[in-house]
């Protein structure tokens, strides 16, 4: 199957996108489209990193198996938070309601099914997948473009996702989404905007098809997350399949020997907000403390230190044919 690849489509129109820490980086999807003219349905990879980062382990990797299986696919590369000063609170999902009704808006350019568009979340983006499956009515779009295009994805597939606020929390990410000086308050404010992003607690017989799967043995983000978002899916009669597996570390990816490997994730597009952000503070345009770039400079160091090998887990290479699976029977 031959693919064509295309890269950095900005998702927000110019003067649309107001982020502070972006520096001059807009959101934007990479397409992996199969040249032919059959009409597809479509897979929107959502790559994790705890909203810090768009982790490129689990962009190009995961496209390329959902294109195999004959979606055309696009990896969104969305806002995070590199320097830890810049709450997100609804910027990652609005770019993620936008980046849906993008490709819908546009289904005969990139040959789409309109009532099969679904999204792929890992971590982080798993929780961010979640949190347009429960909230994607409140998410409205002012471009006339697109404010009368459905942004509910036809079904969801969350691996290893962040869920709850609560006791098994996945606290950094969540730092992150709301502020970290807010996240470590007691008060009333605090409790409202950790009620509101534990997503728990906010399923209903709204949410489109949900596919979960984890690791028993996932020791940053609790299986019990995975377990909590299952059962409030059931509580509503929304239609799902949870998938445990017995082992395997955090951030598994597609667990193959390609990803094992650590050289196969393709151009590091998902970096973009990081190189933008590292060029607006050298600019002086985006103004941090001494402290806080060194901090962002070790951070970005520290994701391209030579780490060893990985080795793939064959019990969880399976889940994408599970996934593909659940979707076909829908």
């Amino acid at each position: 199957m031959e693919m064509n690849v295309k890269k950095r489509i900005p998702i927000w129109d110019d003067g649309e996108y107001q982020y502070q820490g972006a520096g001059a980086f807009v959101p934007n999807l990479t397409m992996y489209l199969h040249t032919d003219e059959e009409a597809r349905p479509a897979m929107i990879v959502c790559p994790g990193g705890g909203y810090f980062l768009v982790s490129p382990t689990e962009g190009e990797l995961v496209a390329k198996k959902f294109f195999g299986k004959g979606y055309n696919c696009f990896v969104l590369t969305y806002t995070t938070n590199p320097l830890a000063d810049y709450p997100l609170l609804d910027q990652p999902v609005k770019d993620l309601s936008r980046a849906i009704r993008y490709v819908r808006a546009h289904a005969k350019d990139f040959r789409i099914i309109t009532d099969q568009v679904y999204i792929c979340g890992f971590s982080a983006a798993g929780h961010l997948c979640g949190t347009i499956c429960d909230y994607h009515q409140e998410i409205m779009d002012e471009n006339p473009k697109y404010r009368e295009v459905s942004n509910r994805p036809d079904a969801a597939i969350l691996s290893y996702p962040v869920i709850t606020s609560g006791e098994m929390a996945h606290q950094d990410s969540f730092r992150f989404l709301i502020d970290r000086k807010v996240y470590d308050r007691e008060d009333a404010e605090a409790a409202a905007m950790l009620d509101r992003y534990s997503l728990e607690k906010h399923v209903t017989a709204d949410n489109p098809p949900t596919f979960l799967w984890h690791t028993a043995t996932d020791g940053l983000v609790p299986v019990e997350n995975s377990y909590l978002y299952a059962m409030a899916l059931k509580e509503k009669g929304v239609h799902h399949a949870l998938h445990i597996f017995s082992d395997g570390h955090h951030g598994l990816s597609v667990a193959d020997e390609e990803w094992a490997c650590g050289k196969s994730f393709g151009e590091l597009y998902t970096f973009d907000q990081f190189l933008f952000v590292k060029e607006a503070m050298e600019d002086g345009s985006l103004p941090v403390t001494p402290e806080r770039k060194a901090q962002f400079t070790a951070a970005i160091q520290g994701f391209f230190k030579e780490g060893d090998p990985d080795h793939p887990i064959p019990e969880v290479t399976i889940w994408p044919d599970l996934a593909d699976a659940f979707i076909k029977a829908l």
